[in-house]
């Protein structure tokens, strides 16, 4: 290994440690010890061994920094000038190797804290941990539970960071997400493409002093039906909705109310349109309203002159269409609501129990008939039919409360239920991508048996989750750790500029 610097260089010694480390594993490989162990053995002593070189390396690396670095003139953001300099202050940095000291200058002045121009540099952070294992952290946190993550930074780097380390670690990391989404440029797109928007929500366990103050009333004020378990009803109390949302591109691909429904070989019906360029978020602090809003923001980003179609997919949730209603009429946007399918043929089935015995195979003709009058636009008609059908037979209050239910909502929803327009457009009917959000940001994540949640802490977790599910976790990164170093570093100089100091 060859060093830097002339013999009598300080630098030619920089790298001495690392040498001597090196050369003792090639010592060590060269020897009867390592003959006679397997491969396995080999590779894991060997691993063991090359992070301490590695270790080695970057601390020799950030000594030799430390003896380069020249005295500069230091102003801080006030003006004020640091002309006191002190050598030899240090801190502690824990990486991906394992702990190194980092010694460099000191800036004083009188009354203010000290400056650190090579901090600055090597945009240390303000913690302890690196950089480094902050992604780690952010990575393993957002894919797993954080004994999970643990254990993954340990496995991976033979370095052990705290649970609660962890947490802390991707709660910071997660903290510039949405200032990263609002400035990011989006390559051109297909006009012809119909811009899709939906949101749904769906439930997360939390610590009682993370829930909504009206729900962390009722939780306080219930009394559990058995000891050892919640009966059904009293989960409710122990949850707070996490908002999901999500922005699509559609290619169109017109369809018939017949090739919903059919029944046929479905290899002969029509490809579904296609779904590309998919974007989520999710959120347990901020309300509907807010993740509708960041859903328009990142619509518009798209088409900030509105000349795409927009296209908003529901569940049915009055809420959610009032809100998606509000935000479209504030920003003058034409957005067409349709409500999904699928929520419609769920209420049709729970009709046709009104009428049928469990298992009658001719519910199955009853519902899909109606589906097919529904899917032509003639959700009123159906509605007027089961009620019909309920008073004809005479079924009482109770019997028929499901066919109540269905023909109210094929009512109250009729006017998001334009589906032949839908399907003539080539639009999606159905809330797929949305629930599938939910299911992955939230339920995989969040739901892990036993899990109990801060606010913050989920929030974090559902942020990471969201920019890994979007594909964006590289480009994040490194806005990340420019904002880190503007924070941490840049506002403590005058204009914000960091003096060269090495």
């Amino acid at each position: 290994m060859s060093t830097a610097g002339t013999a009598t260089s300080p630098d030619a010694i920089a790298f001495g440690g690392s040498q001597a480390c090196f050369e003792q594993i090639v010592g060590w490989l060269e020897g009867t010890d390592a003959s006679s162990l397997t491969h396995g053995e080999l590779e894991d002593d060997l691993d063991r061994r090359g992070r301490e070189l590695l270790r080695l390396l970057l601390q020799d690396h950030l000594d030799l920094r430390a003896r380069r670095e020249q005295r500069t003139d230091v102003i801080d953001s006030d003006g004020l000038n640091h002309g006191s300099v002190e050598a030899g202050h240090k801190r502690t940095l824990a990486t991906v190797f394992g702990a190194v000291t980092v010694e460099r200058l000191a800036y004083r002045h009188r009354g203010g804290p000290n400056l650190h121009p090579s901090d600055a540099g090597l945009n240390l952070p303000e913690e302890r941990h690196s950089h480094g294992l902050r992604r780690l952290a952010a990575i393993e946190a957002s894919r797993g539970s954080f004994q999970d993550a643990v254990d993954a930074i340990e496995r991976g780097t033979g370095v052990s960071v705290g649970k609660r380390q962890t947490e802390a670690l991707a709660a910071r990391a997660a903290a510039h997400v949405e200032g990263f989404y609002a400035t990011r440029q989006h390559a051109p797109v297909n006009e012809d493409d119909v811009l899709v928007i939906s949101a749904d929500g769906k439930g997360i366990v939390m610590r009682p002093d993370s829930l909504r103050p009206a729900t962390a009333a009722k939780a306080a004020t219930a009394t559990p039906k058995l000891e050892t378990r919640l009966s059904k009803g009293e989960k409710r109390n122990r949850k707070r909705l996490a908002e999901v949302g999500a922005v699509y591109d559609l290619t169109p691909r017109p369809r018939s109310a017949m090739d919903i429904m059919s029944t046929q070989d479905h290899e002969q019906a029509p490809p579904a349109p296609e779904t590309k360029n998919k974007w989520l978020t999710a959120s347990v602090v901020n309300d509907a309203a807010e993740v509708v809003k960041a859903v328009f923001d990142e619509a518009e980003r798209r088409d900030p002159t509105h000349t795409r179609t927009w296209v908003a997919l529901v569940d049915g949730n009055n809420h959610q269409i009032e809100r998606i209603s509000t935000e479209a009429a504030t920003r003058g946007v034409t957005v067409t609501i349709v409500v999904d399918f699928i929520h419609v043929l769920e209420y049709l089935w729970d009709a046709a129990w009104c009428f049928y015995t469990e298992g009658d195979t001719a519910a199955e003709k009853w519902v899909h008939d109606r589906a097919i009058a529904i899917l032509e636009g003639r959700a009123h008609q159906v509605a007027a039919g089961i009620r019909r059908r309920a008073t004809s037979a005479g079924l009482s209050t109770t019997k028929r409360k499901n066919a109540d239910q269905a023909a109210r909502y094929l009512t109250n929803k009729a006017p998001y239920l334009d589906y032949p327009t839908a399907l003539a457009a080539g639009w999606q009917i159905a809330t797929g991508v949305i629930e599938g959000a939910c299911r992955h940001l939230v339920k995989d994540r969040m739901d892990i048996t036993g899990a109990r949640w801060t606010a913050p802490g989920a929030e974090a977790v559902l942020k990471l989750r969201a920019v890994r599910t979007n594909g964006d976790f590289a480009s994040y990164w490194e806005h990340h750790l420019q904002q880190e170093r503007h924070r941490v570093h840049s506002t403590r100089y005058v204009n914000s500029i960091i003096p060269k100091a090495a």
